[in-house]
């Protein structure tokens, strides 16, 4: 039994593509990053903070992008965000879907293959 995912996602679709995870994080190309901030035209490694600690300015290279919505990836398991980081981003008009990484992984690809303008924040899959 493996312990990783391949993604596959049409590879027209413009920006970054999550092609997998597993214990060491999400490869994007040939590189595993273990947390992520994903953009529709950029991606890079994220350095995020204690979960119960998340707040906007953890993310606000995401905000800056204007986006539909922000996917909040929550480690291994489903967790509720912090209320003040939801309502933080509510107050920019920016809403938050919440979801454990993998299926915020999963679902990034799905939503930029439809060309949606959204970004997200991926904690570490062993969070």
């Amino acid at each position: 039994m493996s312990d990783s995912i391949r993604i596959t996602r049409d590879p027209t679709a413009p920006g970054p593509i999550v092609r997998g995870f597993a214990a060491t994080g999400y490869r994007v190309g040939e590189i595993a990053y273990p947390a992520l901030l994903l953009a529709p035209d950029w991606h890079e490694p994220w350095s995020p903070p204690p979960f119960d600690s998340l707040t906007a300015e953890a993310v606000a290279a995401l905000v800056d992008e204007a986006p539909e919505f922000l996917l909040l990836g929550t480690g291994a398991s489903l967790r509720r965000a912090p209320a003040a980081f939801v309502a933080a981003l509510e107050a920019r008009g920016l809403g938050v879907e919440v979801m454990d990484s993998r299926a915020a992984a999963r679902s990034w690809g799905v939503l930029r293959g439809e060309g949606r303008k959204i970004v997200a924040a991926l904690y570490p899959l062993d969070a």
